[in-house]
C-alpha cells in the first residue's frame, strides 16, 4: 500500500491510498490533482470516502465519477453529491482489501464521520479524520457544540498511539504556534515544532501525524491537564465556572484559537 497526500487549493490534502493497481481517494474537493495522480501511476479509482459536506471536500466528486469503478461512501446526515452510500458510526467499509471502521465525530459539522483501518499494512493503523482532528489542533465548530467536539476528539485519542492521522489541511505550523502559547512548559512541543518546520522548509508535508504524538502535544486532546486548565483560566477568568469541566476548558481554548494570530 502507498499513502499519498495530494495537495489541493491553498492547504488541503486529498488522501490517495493505492495498492499499485487500484486506489481510493478521501475528500476529493478538487478532481484535477486526483486525476493527475491516477494517470501518473496508471491507477484505477476504486472508491471515494467522504467525511463531511464542505465544498473543499466534495467539490471534485462529480468530475471523478466517469473514472470511478466503485462506490462513494459518506455520512448519513449530510448533504452530499448523490448518489452516495450512507454511513454512520459502527458501520464498516471494505475497500482495497482493507476494513475501515466508521466513527461518528460531530463538531466541525453536525454529521462528520471518520474512517479507521486497524490493519492497513502501512507502519500503523490509518485514520482519515477530515477536519475534526488536525496536528496540534482541531476543526472549528461550524455546526456542532463544544461538548460534541470534545467527545469526538476523545474518541479519536483513544485509538492506538501508532495510528497515522490523515487530516485534511496543512495547518500544523500555525496550530503549533497556538499550542506553544497555551502550553509553553510542554517540552515535547519544542522538538515537534522543529521537526515540522524542517519538513515544511524542505517542501514536505507534516502529515500524517502519529496519534501518540498528538496526545502529548495537542492542547485540544489535553484539556484534563492542569497546565491547560490554568491557561484557560488566565485567558478567560470570568468565563470559566469555579470547578470547570474538560468541556469548559475545551470551549475556552477553541474560542481563544478562533481569534489567535
Amino acid at each position: 500500500m502507498t499513502l499519498t497526500p495530494v495537495p489541493a487549493f491553498d492547504d488541503n490534502y486529498l488522501w490517495l491510498l493505492d495498492n499499485g493497481r487500484e486506489a481510493l481517494v478521501v475528500d476529493p474537493g478538487d478532481a484535477a490533482p486526483v486525476l493527475a495522480a491516477l494517470d501518473a501511476r496508471g491507477l484505477t479509482l476504486a472508491g471515494i470516502l467522504l467525511t463531511h459536506h464542505h465544498a473543499d471536500h466534495v467539490g471534485g466528486v462529480d468530475a471523478l465519477r466517469p473514472r470511478l469503478q466503485g462506490p462513494i461512501y459518506g455520512p448519513v446526515h449530510e448533504s452530499l453529491p448523490e448518489p452516495v452510500r450512507r454511513l454512520q458510526g459502527g458501520d464498516t467499509v471494505a475497500l482495497l482489501g482493507l476494513r475501515f471502521s466508521v466513527m461518528d465525530v460531530p463538531g466541525h459539522t453536525a454529521g462528520h464521520i471518520a474512517y479507521f483501518a486497524a490493519d492497513a499494512g502501512l507502519d500503523g493503523p490509518l485514520l482519515f479524520c477530515g477536519d475534526t482532528l488536525f496536528s496540534a489542533g482541531c476543526g472549528r465548530l461550524f455546526e456542532g457544540t463544544p461538548a460534541q467536539m470534545h467527545a469526538s476528539l476523545q474518541s479519536l485519542a483513544a485509538l492506538p498511539p501508532e495510528t497515522r492521522v490523515c487530516c485534511a489541511h496543512e495547518y500544523t505550523l500555525s496550530n503549533l504556534r497556538f499550542a506553544r502559547e497555551v502550553d509553553p512548559g510542554n517540552a515535547a512541543l519544542a522538538g515537534y515544532t522543529a521537526r515540522c518546520e524542517a519538513l515544511r522548509a524542505a517542501g514536505r508535508p507534516t502529515l500524517p501525524a502519529r496519534l501518540g504524538t498528538e496526545v502529548r502535544i495537542n492542547p485540544f486532546l489535553r484539556c484534563a491537564e492542569p497546565a491547560l486548565l490554568e491557561a484557560a483560566r488566565r485567558h478567560a477568568p470570568l468565563k470559566l465556572p469555579a470547578v470547570p469541566s474538560t468541556v469548559d476548558v475545551f470551549a475556552t481554548l477553541r474560542e481563544w484559537k478562533n481569534g489567535f494570530r
